[in-house]
């Protein structure tokens, strides 16, 4: 069995990721170890056209200059060749993209073609209440009529996907991402920093970044030793200016009783240091306004840490409250540091939380459990068995 995935984000030294790139780091070793051989195809910003590494094939392409159009189309084309020479090499079972990644492929006899729901146009722009823009859509429409099948990362997203765009029957599969708990588990050699916050994602309005800033002169007044830890890559404005600089010009002054070394930015940390981070933290607060999934709360988890995540989308999908973590308001900080404050004032039941929460990773989101399950999808698929 050969797959191919299309997708820019594999974890390349030098290169900063996100939950896809998450994604693949975990999925495709494991794939290999199962003699199936992985190719992804991608533009990535490095010198090499061809890496090897763990057995998995990644061919880098490179964008091509020219306006909006013309850079799409040599994209669409440059991709599509090399789909093309591969599988007239070592012949290609599967291909799978992201949302509106199958857009302008055009299908070759024989081989099956997938989306993997991690969250398309059309769904944020629902839950962000931004109005669709009608190149994006149309391209997402259009990758989702080409689709064989779907994998939705959350049963949340399956069921939002489905309101907005035509899955005309085909068929879904529920399959969490992978977390690798034996990179993400409890670290013995790490002090936690009493009263210390966690945060880790782009800093931007829907991970709800503002809203955690704003909760924290509440958190203060009863543990005034409390910090905030933020990692993660800035987002910017249309017009270019910073996200980050608009917190702490705009947002962090209105806070006069906080000081400004209350609140750390680190900018952004590797997949590899990530789990010593997570473990040096009280709590890990991540009050995202919408997810697909989310890969950062079961991370945490994973390390038995004490975590606050969204009630909205998947949350209830990831976390039991006051079993395994606890769910906030993302858009409201007076409630957000409510569920801070509890962790802070029932430390003799919080250990209890974060061995539940583990256990609970290890159950869904255990990586040989997800491969696992991918397995018996692509067979399925494929095979038909």
């Amino acid at each position: 069995m050969h797959i191919c995935f299309i997708a820019d984000e594999y974890p390349l030294p030098g290169l900063v990721i996100g939950g896809i790139g998450s994604f693949l780091f975990n999925i495709c070793s494991k794939l290999v170890e199962r003699n199936i051989q992985v190719t992804i195809i991608g533009f990535y910003k490095v010198e090499e056209d061809y890496v090897e590494t763990n057995g998995i094939n990644i061919h880098c392409l490179k964008n091509s200059q020219g306006g909006r159009f013309l850079k799409w189309y040599y994209k669409s084309d440059k991709i599509q060749k090399k789909i093309e020479e591969v599988h007239a090499k070592n012949p290609i079972s599967y291909v799978e993209g992201g949302d509106m990644d199958l857009a302008f492929v055009k299908k070759i006899p024989g081989i099956k073609y997938g989306i993997r729901m991690h969250g398309g146009h059309h769904f944020y722009s629902k839950y962000e209440n931004k109005p669709l823009n009608k190149w994006k859509a149309f391209q997402e429409k259009l990758s989702y009529k080409k689709a064989d099948v779907f994998i939705g990362v959350s049963q949340f997203v399956i069921d939002e996907t489905a309101k907005v765009l035509n899955l005309d029957g085909r068929e879904v599969y529920l399959i969490n991402y992978p977390i690798n708990t034996e990179k993400f588990k409890p670290v013995d050699n790490i002090a936690v920093e009493k009263y210390s916050l966690m945060f880790a994602g782009t800093v931007c309005e829907k991970k709800g970044i503002r809203q955690l800033i704003l909760a924290l002169p509440a958190i203060l007044e009863k543990y005034p030793q409390t910090t905030l830890n933020i990692y993660g890559k800035d987002w910017f404005f249309p017009d270019g200016s910073s996200y980050i600089n608009y917190l702490k010009k705009d947002i962090i002054p209105q806070l006069q009783e906080l000081a400004f070394q209350n609140i750390i930015f680190h900018g952004p940390v590797s997949i590899r240091e990530i789990p010593r981070k997570y473990a040096a933290a009280h709590v890990c607060v991540f009050p995202s306004h919408m997810e697909t999934l989310g890969l950062v709360a079961p991370e945490a988890m994973a390390v038995e840490k004490l975590v606050v995540f969204t009630k909205e989308g998947p949350g209830p999908e990831v976390i039991e409250p006051y079993k395994t973590g606890l769910l906030c308001d993302p858009h409201d900080p007076e409630d957000i540091a409510a569920k801070i404050i509890w962790y802070f004032d029932h430390e003799n039941e919080t250990s209890e939380i974060g061995r539940n929460a583990r256990q609970s990773v290890l159950n869904k989101f255990g990586l040989d459990h997800v491969v696992e399950q991918n397995l018996q999808f692509l067979n399925k698929l494929i095979n038909n068995k």
